[in-house]
């Protein structure tokens, strides 16, 4: 019998964001040869995320098994942070400092005491403040503060810092870098065999690991049963910082509800402050917008009115990749070899150490962790419908 030559690599990463370079770093570091494939790494969604790791303040009614897998991944990051910033040597700008929820009126205050409740029966860990104790703890918000929600235990990360140093811990874990983009799964029959690159090169590989976020399902090759419902969510964010000198405005990230919109601030230790976030269904549309910039800065003045002296340095549109119910697609596909790591919307940073995690588990042994398991491809096609991808 002759033997075939092996693949030069055991799993190929098709994009790299924060999600793929984990998966990359992570399946290295168990002795996997990875590629991770991207013409331009760590310059999609994650390059102008604002860093929110909040699962509590953004739990949603319905969401459970979401949020079980957010709050584990959460409770993963202080010491992802640590080994990563050991690999990489740099550091992932990780900041414990709570998320602050504030209404700015009586509709809104009713409408997040609600949401505590809600916390409150889950027993997740939240407090109840009045306006007053709010301005206590962040002097800069306005009076008209009627009331808030601390969460001291949801965090958030400096995402360029973070991406960064996951860059570097993939690159001294030995995984290889393919600065293109690529155009096809490679397939024999209903096993994927590698992926065709747009400078016509090919990798061979014996997996290949879709994070390819909301191009996701524009790859040819696939099979109509195997193409993931993803689709972009346009995001429009703005960058602003203080003047040299003088403290940053805030302590800890503000969220609130203004004229009906959602809106929050992120301070950076370094006076950068970020704030965000449209949410558009607008297809893959990268224009950042006049009326989108004036309705952040509107919005962010109103809870916070010293925003208007700080120099705008930023604003830019990426596109988030959603799925029909807001959740990722994690795991493996209906062709053998493909694994699924994408349609993490709006949580791809919270949701790093977990999917990283239990992908590469999935890569060497097998199987899913059981917060992970709700999350594959099949959960759209249990009742013998496919979601349609909008």
């Amino acid at each position: 019998m002759v033997s075939l030559p092996q693949p030069a690599h055991d799993v190929v990463v098709i994009g790299a964001g924060v999600i793929g370079l984990a998966i990359g770093w992570r399946a290295a570091v168990a002795g996997l040869r990875v590629a991770v494939v991207d013409p331009r790494p760590t310059t999609g969604a994650s390059h102008v995320a604002a860093g929110m790791l909040a699962p509590v303040t953004e739990a949603k009614y319905g969401e459970q098994r979401l949020l079980a897998l957010n709050l584990a991944s959460a409770a993963q990051f202080p010491s992802f942070v640590a080994e990563l910033e050991q690999a990489a040597g740099l550091p992932a700008g990780y900041q414990q400092t709570g998320t602050l929820a504030v209404a700015m009126d009586a509709d809104d205050r009713t409408e997040l005491h609600e949401l505590y409740a809600f916390q409150t029966e889950l027993g997740l860990a939240a407090q109840w403040l009045t306006g007053v104790e709010c301005r206590a703890l962040e002097p800069m918000l306005t009076p008209a503060v009627a009331g808030g929600l601390l969460v001291a235990g949801d965090h958030h990360i400096d995402n360029r810092l973070f991406a960064a140093a996951l860059l570097a811990a993939a690159d001294r874990a030995g995984v290889d870098l393919c600065r293109a983009r690529a155009t096809e799964i490679l397939r024999a029959g209903e096993t994927v065999t590698g992926v065709r690159l747009d400078n016509d090169g090919v990798l061979p590989a014996g997996h290949v690991v879709l994070a390819a976020g909301c191009w996701s399902a524009g790859l040819t090759g696939l099979p109509e049963h195997a193409v993931p419902p993803v689709r972009p969510i346009k995001g429009q964010i703005l960058r602003l910082r203080s003047p040299a000198g003088q403290p940053p405005l805030l302590v800890r990230a503000v969220r609130g509800t203004t004229r009906g919109s959602d809106v929050y601030l992120v301070q950076r230790p370094t006076g950068e402050m970020v704030i965000g976030a449209t949410v558009e269904e607008q297809g893959f549309d990268l224009r950042v917008t006049a009326g989108a910039v004036y309705e952040l800065l509107r919005d962010a003045h109103d809870l916070v009115p010293g925003v208007t002296e700080l120099t705008l340095i930023e604003s830019a549109a990426r596109l988030r990749p959603g799925t029909p119910d807001n959740a990722p697609i994690l795991g493996p596909a209906p062709l053998a070899g493909l694994i699924y790591a994408t349609g993490h919307y709006r949580n791809g940073l919270l949701l790093t150490p977990v999917t990283a995690d239990a992908i590469c588990g999935y890569l060497t042994g097998g199987s899913l962790p059981a917060v992970a398991a709700p999350f594959t491809l099949d959960r759209f096609t249990r009742s013998g419908r496919r979601p349609v991808i909008a």
